[in-house]
């Protein structure tokens, strides 16, 4: 029968950091979450995502940074009291808080540190992760067999599944109700840091998320890198050192790969066919589009005929200039001719009168030479 209770459920996240505002404002740029001040105590300050609050941030300088991941429970004295006798240690023992609710702090048998929690609200519906909110919580363990068994007594998890990793070992899916809800392997020697808790955050782009977290001062750890099933995942550490995860599901990396590219500018419409004009042509009209389309039909006649007018002008106009350009031309040659006639009478007028002149002169010397000959005659007579 399955469990309807928040008992084995991952319910709240809790980031131990120096500067709460400069992790606020890092967290709200990578992950996109916003900030909301807890009513109870405003120095509590949430992290929210679209379905609600899912965190917060606690002032913390006296140990490294670190997250820590609430493990629901309908009884919190007896989880703690089960956790204890299976070798856990309790940090902080159960703490009622104004809204009515308990939690405690705890280290499992090697080391790694959980929070519990219960609520007096009624537990609500369990759904699927969404964007902005934790989808997958990994226990970094020195013998994860051994912890899974633990968190199995106490919180009631089950084993799914394990996949041989070769030299590195198993790693083990864990859950209830037979939904996955993390995984667990043994850390290797060369891992920094105890057995620890790093929760993932489901995000749609994971090139996008490591991005933004190396431009605001994030380490990349590990990836991105496919894990079996599909989705993507990548580890980080925050400016101040606190490990995280982000995780992108196969379907949500299948729809970036598929959605469709920008559109292009639509081409022409063909010209329909003779069937479709036909078709076209038949559908019964309402009156008051046929009204539009006549007076549009009027509309462009009036154009097109105004239109016409203004050609027709043109076209006037350009043979007036032209009759005009023709008529200069033939003022211009006439005259042209008038000045040659006129030129040309003056010239034999001229030429008359140097005749004549050359005439008068021939018949002087003529009758000079005659006077002269007649004298002669005479002086021969006279002899």
């Amino acid at each position: 029968m399955a469990d309807k209770t928040v008992r084995g459920r991952f319910v709240w996240h809790e980031l131990m950091t120096p500067d709460s505002a400069a992790s606020q404002a890092f967290y709200a740029k990578v992950l996109g979450w916003k900030t909301q001040a807890w009513e109870q105590d405003p120095s509590y300050s949430m992290f929210a995502a679209a379905s609600g609050p899912l965190g917060a941030t606690v002032a913390e300088s006296t140990q490294a940074p670190h997250w820590i991941a609430y493990i629901g429970t309908a009884d919190i004295e007896e989880a703690v009291r089960q956790a204890q006798q299976l070798g856990a240690n309790v940090i902080k023992d159960v703490t009622l808080i104004d809204t009515g609710g308990r939690y405690a702090l705890l280290a499992d048998p090697q080391g790694a540190k959980f929070g519990v929690y219960a609520s007096d609200a009624p537990a609500q519906k369990e759904k699927a992760p969404q964007r902005g909110e934790f989808s997958w919580h990994e226990l970094a363990a020195a013998d994860a067999a051994a912890a899974l068994d633990f968190y199995g007594q106490v919180f009631g998890w089950e084993l799914i599944d394990k996949h041989d990793m070769g030299p590195m070992g198993f790693y083990y899916i864990f859950g209830r109700n037979g939904v996955p809800l993390g995984g667990a392997f043994d850390r290797t020697a060369d891992m920094p840091g105890g057995p620890a808790w790093v929760g993932y955050v489901r995000v749609k782009d994971l090139d996008k998320a490591i991005q933004k977290v190396k431009s605001s001062g994030g380490t990349l750890l590990m990836g991105p890198m496919e894990v079996p099933g599909g989705d993507w995942i990548a580890q980080f550490a925050d400016p101040h050192g606190a490990l995280f995860s982000v995780h992108t599901l196969k379907a949500d990396r299948e729809q970036a790969k598929a959605a469709p590219a920008p559109a292009a500018a639509p081409e022409p419409a063909p010209a329909a066919a003779p069937a479709q004009k036909a078709a076209v042509a038949s559908k019964p009209a309402s009156r008051k589009p046929a009204a539009k389309s006549k007076a549009k039909t009027r509309s462009a006649a009036a154009k097109k005929k105004a239109s016409k007018k203004k050609t027709a002008k043109k076209k006037t106009g350009k043979k007036k200039v032209a009759g005009k350009k023709v008529g200069k031309k033939k003022a211009g040659r006439k005259a042209a001719r008038r000045t040659v006639a006129k030129s040309a009478k003056r010239s034999a007028r001229k030429t008359a009168k140097g005749r004549a002149k050359a005439a008068r002169k021939t018949q002087k010397r003529a009758g000079g030479k005659k006077k002269v000959a007649k004298a002669r005659k005479k002086a021969r007579r006279a002899k």
